[in-house]
């Protein structure tokens, strides 16, 4: 488990320091972001994603500074999951995959295209290349502190209902219907 070091990024780094990492990491993942709002077909969102990532990378010192966010260009979060949900491929069952977390067979399928798009992919120095995956992660696990505390009542179908609401959430881009 992630958590011990989570807690001690938490508690050593500066909260600016965090949010920086964060805003760095956002920033590469726009390139997933544009991709994916291109092969669904939203021409608009694809347009943000590439003014964001040309103005955080550029003035926002390679993305640790989220000036986009600041201009009004809000981040679309999109991967080949949505993208396969788009094009009407549906979810499948809820899995949990090993060291990867919660999924669902579509969205597990998806996570191999979804690393064409991922710099690590094209980092050949072995080292760097882990290091940058283990700040990731860390800060990853960090962000989800908070939202840990929510957990209540049977844990498996507390996170297995979080995720697949979620996710319906954003393959229909917040168009969902309650069902009360």
């Amino acid at each position: 488990t992630l958590k011990p070091l989570a807690k001690g990024y938490q508690y050593i780094a500066p909260q600016f320091v965090e949010d920086g990492i964060h805003n760095f990491f956002s920033n590469i993942g726009d390139v997933g972001n544009l991709a994916n709002n291109v092969l669904q077909a939203k021409p608009e969102a694809a347009g943000v994603d590439t003014a964001r990532l040309i103005v955080n990378t550029t003035f926002g010192l390679l993305g640790f500074i989220d000036v986009g966010t600041r201009m009004g260009l809000q981040r679309n979060d999109e991967d080949f999951g949505q993208t396969l949900g788009y094009w009407g491929v549906p979810s499948g069952p809820f899995v949990v995959i090993p060291l990867l977390g919660p999924s669902t067979v579509r969205d597990a399928f998806a996570k191999y295209p979804d690393t064409y798009t991922s710099p690590y992919r094209y980092i050949d120095h072995v080292p760097t290349r882990n290091t940058a995956l283990g700040v990731n992660l860390i800060d990853t696990r960090a962000s989800l502190l908070s939202a840990e505390r929510m957990v209540s009542g049977d844990r498996y179908t507390f996170i297995r209902n979080a995720y697949l609401q979620n996710r319906e959430f954003k393959v229909k881009d917040g168009k969902v219907e309650d069902d009360f």
